[in-house]
């Protein structure tokens, strides 16, 4: 992208971001008059009204930012960056687990566990150290650290430390399993999963998960899900996306006519080509794929998707979309809605804070300042509460 271009694309998005944030101020104003409405009079608030207004403020920010596609091509994607330079937690200098050990045998052993000491020693270390610090921890005390940090934490605090000592594939397969394998499929998980990781976050997730229960994941996902969302989702299980850097604008061309003729101009969608063309073409020539439709359609393919399909494959599709646009974008859209519903959903913020925090968490702190015009910290220290919210502030690391 040259100079010129690079300037109109920016001085563009800037006055959508204007515009964007008049239509939120628009709606932020209607929900305080709301609110001061019903103080006013004392009457019971209307929860399901609130709840509606609030989700019309989010749903106002979320259609700016996937729409926008200017600056698109030139953005490097969390599907194949694999640079830790984005993330929040370090590896700590002069690290020695046999200290570490000491330190978190005193905070469980004793009289009432030092939940403080839990969160400094165990935030404060990458996931490699930690796993240093599990083996010296297994060896000192003839128990595993995961056993004690279960025995004596509770709830989601006790989720969040376990899934710190617990290496990323393994993490991922845990959540995998526990999608699948409780009463009634979690497909909201296996959506975000999917579509958020890299083939090679997706191999080792096979690995874990055939070392972990001695079947194949593909072959238990295939007895959990059914029509073309299991089509779809066992297409990305594999991770074989085409993961060439070079792009044939062209075939992008040919691709974006492919689906637009499958979906906006058919009677009826045609789901296996939408199926075929996300799953199976590479990052940079999706994005040229996304350019060349809304050239074509003059809408967004994750508008005609909307458009045209219901349910889970439609999620699926859709977190796709937005993923091959921007993981860290994704996730951050995850976190809030996460936050912002009647109550907080504390499964999907262990998981994305966790599983984020030594990739691209400095990214999506950065998106989700953007898209909701507060910081995920001052979000997270809102909405969380005691060691699970310390434990939560550490993995984000500051006030943005």
């Amino acid at each position: 992208m040259d100079t010129h271009k690079l300037i109109a694309a920016m001085s563009r998005a800037h006055r959508e971001r204007i515009v964007c944030r008049e239509r939120v101020t628009d709606r932020a104003e209607q929900l305080m008059d709301l609110l001061t409405e019903g103080v006013i009079s004392g009457r019971a608030l209307n929860l399901a009204e609130v709840i509606g207004h609030w989700c019309k403020i989010s749903t106002a920010v979320m259609a700016n930012v996937w729409g926008d596609l200017d600056l698109l091509l030139d953005s490097p994607s969390s599907l194949t960056v694999t640079s830790t330079a984005r993330g929040t937690i370090k590896e700590k200098a002069g690290f020695k687990a046999a200290e570490d050990v000491v330190a978190l045998r005193k905070a469980i052993e004793g009289i009432g566990t030092t939940e403080k000491t839990l969160v400094e020693v165990l935030t404060g270390r990458s996931n490699a150290q930690r796993q240093l610090i599990c083996k010296a921890y297994q060896e000192a005390a003839n128990r595993t650290l995961v056993d004690d940090l279960k025995g004596d934490t509770h709830g989601d605090f006790e989720d969040l430390l376990v899934a710190l000592v617990t290496p990323p594939a393994l993490f991922d397969c845990h959540e995998v399993i526990r999608a699948i394998k409780g009463p009634g499929t979690t497909e909201e998980t296996l959506t975000e999963i999917f579509a958020s990781r890299s083939n090679k976050q997706i191999k080792a997730l096979s690995d874990a998960y055939l070392a972990e229960t001695g079947r194949s994941m593909t072959h238990d996902l295939k007895s959990e899900v059914s029509g073309d969302y299991a089509t779809t989702l066992l297409i990305l299980a594999e991770g074989k996306r085409d993961e060439s850097t070079n792009v044939d604008p062209a075939k992008a061309k040919a691709d974006a006519k492919a689906l637009y003729e499958a979906g906006e101009k058919k009677w009826g969608t045609d789901e296996s080509k939408f199926i075929d063309i996300l799953c199976h073409r590479s990052v940079p020539q999706l994005r040229q794929t996304l350019v060349e439709y809304k050239a074509l359609s003059n809408k967004t393919l994750q508008e005609s998707i909307e458009r045209e399909m219901s349910g889970n494959l439609e999620d699926l599709l859709v977190a796709i979309v937005k993923c091959v646009k921007s993981v860290p974008a994704y996730l951050a859209e995850r976190l809030f809605k996460s936050t912002k519903g009647v109550g907080t959903t504390e499964s999907v913020l262990t998981r994305i804070m966790v599983g984020r925090s030594e990739m691209d968490m400095l990214d999506i702190r950065a998106e989700f300042k953007k898209l909701f015009g507060c910081s995920l910290y001052s979000t997270i220290k809102s909405e969380t509460a005691g060691s699970y919210g310390q434990a939560l502030l550490k993995l984000c690391g500051e006030d943005d």
